[in-house]
């Protein structure tokens, strides 16, 4: 895939995308482990860390729920320190109680999957309109703090989120929370060009966002940064929503089943 064409950067400016998940059933399941306020006590730190770091670096939160997902923080708005923190928090907490009022629990097995997909496109999409701002931009990356297990259901919006990404020149990183990697995430870093880590130790996880994720693109060039041990390309059936692998690909749209079928479900080419 050819990528776009470079835009003319300024050099150690960075325009971070934060993608939080606030999964309430997931959250509850690691309670004991981590709680949610812990939680945002290591990320609320890490962020000023962030616009410390250069006058002019940006840093967008985006909340990813169980049924929705929003923008809740800009820090290019004109606000102190203590107000900045007051309304990020105020936001965040209208929206958990938004999203866990749109939950049906008897409807949820285990912790649930987060929506992935809509945070992700909400984050190129933004990352789209500051490109269009003018010659001159921050460079921009997405930082996915993720620990819900992977949505089947949700792997072509993902791969084709990733691969927007690709074509942008977005690198895609990934800090996993919960007690499994993420495939989807794997492979979002990995074609992007991101680190992936998961942290084995939570109670060091401002430890972990400072050291590995804080710095700047430029940077990165001189830093020897964690590199992914194996990443899982295995992708998921879209008669199913299950992970395969092996399967049948359709020669037209690139659709994959694992049985069978007479037809495609997604372009209607009939098979031999």
């Amino acid at each position: 895939m050819t990528p776009v064409a470079s835009k003319l950067y300024t050099d150690d400016v960075s325009l971070l995308m934060v993608l939080i998940d606030t999964n309430p059933f997931f959250w509850n399941s690691i309670n004991s482990t981590l709680s949610f306020s812990k939680f945002l006590s290591n990320v609320l730190p890490f962020l000023n860390s962030i616009l410390l770091l250069n006058q002019l670096n940006q840093v967008v939160l985006i909340a990813t729920g169980y049924n929705s997902c929003d923008y809740i923080f800009y820090s290019s708005a004109s606000q102190n320190h203590n107000q900045r923190a007051e309304s990020l928090l105020q936001k965040l907490e209208e929206f958990v109680a938004k999203d866990e009022s749109l939950c049906r629990e008897d409807s949820v097995d285990g912790p649930g999957f987060s929506l992935l997909s809509g945070s992700l496109s909400m984050a190129l999409c933004y990352i789209q309109k500051v490109f269009r701002s003018g010659p001159l931009h921050p460079r921009p990356r997405i930082l996915c703090l993720h620990g819900s297990p992977d949505g089947p259901g949700q792997y072509v919006a993902i791969m084709n989120a990733i691969f927007s990404a690709q074509r942008l020149m977005v690198p895609v990183d990934s800090c996993i929370l919960g007690a499994q990697h993420s495939a989807f995430l794997q492979q979002a870093s990995y074609i992007t060009g991101g680190v992936h880590l998961k942290p084995q130790q939570l109670d060091g996880l401002f430890q972990y966002l400072s050291t590995v994720f804080a710095t700047d693109l430029h940077s990165r060039s001189f830093l020897q940064l964690p590199k992914p041990v194996g990443v899982d390309f295995r992708a998921a059936c879209f008669c199913h929503k299950n992970t395969i692998d092996m399967g049948y690909i359709c020669s037209v749209c690139l659709s994959i089943f694992c049985k069978h079928h007479k037809q495609c479900s997604t372009c209607g080419s009939v098979f031999g």
